[in-house]
């Protein structure tokens, strides 16, 4: 405890640039935050100028200085543990939370992999020429400083950081409580391996206090100097940052994520993707939190995946027809539809055809991912073509709603609006774009 005390000082003195006046309970928030930002804006600039061969080093630099620092950052680890299990937090939240020596290397190898993906900054995304002989080129660009608010991941720091260094930017994280030693340990890990490899330790940092006034602050905008906000957590908080922001938000929302039995699916492969996609990991944004069994293939299929699921130790929560394949069915509620358990608890409903599954994952879904399980072509293609979700898959297990799945190296989270990015946010989805005109001493007339 004493070490995490000692880094949270010596960071907030750092920003306000008053040694042995920063409190950690009481510091100045709004001229930390202040500080914050203007430092961001500052790096910002430095690491969008940057060659890909530096942004390179400086993510190997990091990758190096989180296994350096492992023993520190397994301590602090313990410490944010021992206050959850404490506050009895469910094993999920504890599952998300906990790092072992195989899940910080898992992540610095993923900080690794980021400075092996293309470089996105300098793309000519389009390329044409006018009439009048103007050459014009639409090259993606840094977007500038990006605010991440997010929860109980610790990995989030790690992933967070090194994706916005990649695309340009500086990156403000604020975590929850929950993690904040954990967090703040990676941080300074990362700002060591910035600073190593000439690059500015302020283009990656995690505010270095608890105050909650402190997400207000970044919500606001800090005088300017953020430009996207990407909330990771729970309905409360996205629900607050879409309320309250006052710059552009890419929202990750809830992951109510589906997985629907049509009529012509192979039941062994449905019993697989149902099983990996529910149970694989129960505290992950793609695990699949209702289960949707076409009526066609009820007599078949039900009863086999419901004692699959019971016998894997999930509670499953059914409609009448589910209930009455097995005894140890508890009814579900309309609440349940709607709810993000993960734990291992699914919500089980049969369904008449693929209109009603299509029906109810949009009456009930938060738009992010769903699956359908079936041998016919036509029905998928309808079920990809008509789900409104970020993610839509045939034949394949939820839990592949991943950035390192998709080949992104990692990601930020799933963005489940429609605006600008959508689905996992990976290093391309943290660029903007301006036009680049050459002339020849055109005028307009």
């Amino acid at each position: 405890m004493d070490d995490i005390r000692a880094l949270i000082s010596e960071v907030l003195a750092d920003y306000l640039n008053a040694p042995g006046a920063a409190s950690v309970g009481e510091p100045d928030v709004p001229a930390l935050m202040r500080e914050i930002g203007r430092r961001a804006r500052v790096a910002a600039r430095q690491v969008a100028l940057a060659s890909p061969e530096d942004k390179n080093a400086a993510l190997r630099a990091m990758a190096a200085r989180i296994r350096a620092q492992a023993g520190a950052i397994l301590a602090a680890n313990e410490q944010d543990l021992a206050q959850a299990k404490a506050k009895g937090q469910p094993a999920s939240f504890i599952d998300r939370l906990m790092l072992n020596p195989e899940r910080l290397e898992a992540v610095a190898i993923a900080v690794e992999s980021i400075a092996d993906l293309p470089d996105p900054v300098g793309r000519v995304l389009a390329r044409f020429e006018r009439p009048n002989g103007l050459q014009i080129d639409r090259v993606a660009t840094p977007l500038g400083v990006v605010g991440v608010i997010f929860e109980s991941r610790p990995n989030v720091t790690a992933d967070a950081g090194a994706l916005c260094l990649k695309a340009g930017n500086a990156a403000i994280l604020r975590t929850g409580s929950e993690s904040f030693r954990t967090s703040l340990a990676i941080a300074q890990a990362m700002g060591e391996g910035l600073e190593q490899a000439g690059l500015p330790a302020d283009a990656i940092r995690l505010v270095p206090t608890r105050d909650r006034a402190a997400v207000g602050a970044m919500l606001a905008g800090l005088d300017g100097n953020i430009d996207v906000i990407v909330p990771r957590g729970g309905k409360s908080l996205v629900a607050r940052v879409q309320e309250e922001a006052r710059v552009p938000v890419f929202a990750h929302l809830e992951g109510i994520c589906h997985v629907f039995v049509h009529a012509r699916a192979e039941l062994e492969m449905a019993k697989r993707i149902v099983l990996n996609a529910k149970l694989r990991r129960t505290g992950v944004c793609g695990s699949a939190e209702t289960l949707l069994v076409d009526r066609a293939a009820a007599a078949t299929h039900l009863e086999p995946l419901v004692a699959m699921l019971l016998e894997a130790g999930c509670a499953v929560r059914g409609d009448e027809t589910v209930q009455a394949v097995d005894p140890r069915v508890t009814p579900a509620t309309e609440e349940d539809w709607r709810t993000e358990y993960l734990d291992a608890i699914i919500s089980v409903r049969v369904v008449d055809r693929l209109d009603e599954a299509i029906a109810h994952i949009e009456a009930y879904g938060s738009h992010h991912t769903d699956s359908i399980v079936t041998d016919d072509e036509a029905a998928a293609e309808r079920f990809l073509a008509e789900v409104d979700s970020a993610i839509v898959l045939h034949n394949a297990s939820t839990q592949f709603a991943d950035g390192g799945e998709f080949g992104f190296g990692a990601e930020i989270g799933i963005a489940t609006g429609r605006m600008h990015a959508r689905g996992p946010v990976g290093v391309e989805q943290l660029t903007s774009f301006k036009y680049r005109i050459r002339g020849s001493g055109q005028t307009r007339p």
